[in-house]
């Protein structure tokens, strides 16, 4: 259809010279068509065209009632009788109906009827339909000559404006009535025959809009991250570095006052590198750490074990980023005392079985707050708030064992739309064990609070599966459709089972 239109075009032009009208000249053939053509056709200089816009107006369905039966105060007028007993109100409103509290404002501005009482009387003694008629004349010509009738026929909702797009096309600087296939591309082929001498190469238009790339999107994991991230940063916080994925069982485990012969340890709980297996060397405060385990100190008497070096060098891939505090809380005992928030969003390994609520990889958000005379009751005050900053104001604490931890505290909080208590993750005092050994001067307290990034993230997006949300079965159509994260709003399934809960109330 278009190269046959093309030739039309360029058939009508040699005999005429020129088309005034396209609609008229192509009758049943849209001008989306028309235009393709005469583009194509204008990119060879063959021919040149203007368009042409043409308003016109259509009745509406209430204007048509009015330009069969007269206008509403027309209608309201022959109703009244002549004479001054006129007509009661209420007699029109029960014949006409809407019309005639509508008709009779009307009737009422152009003075052709009066009140009187509860009646209307006539004034005038015949009238002119100002209006029916402006409509006929719109209906026969799809225009008006007087502007103040097409603005009061609009205003009324009578009448709608249109309009029509058609083109007026001249010949160009290089018409002719044949059509030659224009090359794209300059070809090795063409190169090595010669054939690009002679061919008709298409103009590039520099003008036009290129196709919008499919850009990268943020992978939810990495929303939820960001909004975690912002919300540390609010409440003070500092970002530590957690670019060590490895890190000697001595930083992983012996720092924090795990005991070498904890079931965390174990080859099916941990990943241990096999080249090279082992650190060079431990850092030099490490016979403080041995002595703390063997013998005890700071209040505690230790494990009574016989402590390892070779053990404490052994390399792992980290369980959590609390390692990272660890060398963060060292540092900070290098200085002049200050007090301290740290934070880190980090992969953390485990050596776990993979189904569909557990992964060998996955992330941990992780807080420490160093200050003295930092208490319980301090981490709790900071816990209500920093959870409240993501919409969770109702928190409740349970007590519970973490080796490098004491007290420690598993939280919750109850959520609305599945009716019952979710563990949102764990929290508690370091044991002084783990704060001297690392430098940390008498007096400086430091609390800690951990959670997993995924189980958010999972609860956010209405994920079930956590093997859909990281790993190699992941939907990249989702990670596209899916919006930013607030964490203080409902969305996903928090939305779906709080909407679902409110319909069954």
């Amino acid at each position: 259809m278009s190269e046959e239109l093309k030739l039309t075009i360029l058939k009508k032009l040699d005999s005429e010279g020129s088309i005034e009208d396209t609609t008229a000249a192509f009758k049943g053939v849209s001008e989306e068509v028309v235009l393709g053509a005469l583009k194509s056709l204008e990119s060879q200089e063959k021919v040149a065209y203007v368009t042409l816009t043409t308003e016109f107006w259509t009745i509406e369905a209430e204007g048509k009632d009015q330009l069969e039966n007269g206008s509403y105060e027309a209608r309201i007028f022959e109703a009244v009788p002549a004479g001054s007993q006129g007509i009661a109100i209420k007699d029109l409103e029960a014949k006409f109906g809407k019309v005639a509290k509508l008709g009779q404002g009307k009737c009422l501005a152009n003075k052709w009827v009066k009140k009187d009482g509860d009646s209307l009387v006539r004034i005038a003694d015949s009238i002119v339909d100002q209006v029916k008629a402006g409509l006929e004349t719109v209906h026969a010509t799809g225009t008006h000559p007087s502007k103040d009738t097409i603005k009061d026929l609009k205003r009324r909702k009578l009448i709608k404006a249109n309009k029509t797009v058609s083109y007026a096309v001249s010949k160009g600087a290089q018409f002719s009535t044949e059509l030659k296939k224009q090359a794209t591309d300059l070809t090795m082929e063409m190169m090595q025959s010669g054939a690009w001498k002679s061919a008709e190469f298409k103009k590039f238009n520099f003008k036009s809009l290129g196709v919008n790339p499919n850009g990268g999107k943020l992978h939810p994991l990495m929303k939820v991250r960001e909004e975690f991230r912002q919300v540390f940063f609010e409440t003070g916080f500092e970002e530590m570095p957690t670019n060590n994925f490895v890190e000697s069982s001595f930083w992983n485990f012996d720092a924090l006052f795990v005991p070498q012969q904890h079931a965390a340890r174990d080859l099916q709980d941990t990943f241990y590198l096999k080249d090279p297996a082992v650190a060079s060397s431990l850092p030099d405060f490490w016979e403080t750490v041995k002595d703390v385990h063997e013998k005890g100190g700071y209040g505690s008497i230790g494990y009574r074990y016989p402590w390892s070096e070779d053990e404490a060098k052994r390399l792992v891939l980290r369980t959590h980023t609390t390692a990272v505090s660890a060398h963060m809380l060292n540092k900070l005992a290098q200085g002049p005392y200050r007090p301290a928030k740290y934070f880190s969003i980090d992969r953390v390994y485990r050596n776990e079985t993979v189904d569909a609520t557990h992964l060998a990889e996955f992330h941990q958000v992780e807080g420490v707050i160093a200050d003295k005379n930092m208490s319980l009751g301090s981490l709790i005050a900071f816990l209500d708030m920093f959870f409240k900053k993501m919409g969770m104001s109702d928190l409740r604490f349970k007590p519970t064992y973490n080796p490098y931890t004491e007290p420690s505290m598993e939280i919750f909080s109850y959520h609305e739309g599945l009716g019952k208590w979710l563990e949102l993750g764990n929290s508690g005092m370091f044991r002084p064990e783990m704060l001297r050994s690392l430098g940390l001067e008498e007096g400086v307290q430091v609390a800690g609070f951990g959670l997993s990034l995924e189980r958010p993230t999972m609860f956010k997006y209405d994920v079930s599966n956590i093997r859909e949300l990281l790993g190699h079965e992941v939907d990249l159509g989702m990670i596209a459709r899916n919006p930013a994260c607030r964490l203080d709003k409902k969305m996903g399934r928090e939305a779906l089972q709080r909407s679902e809960a409110v319909d069954e109330i």
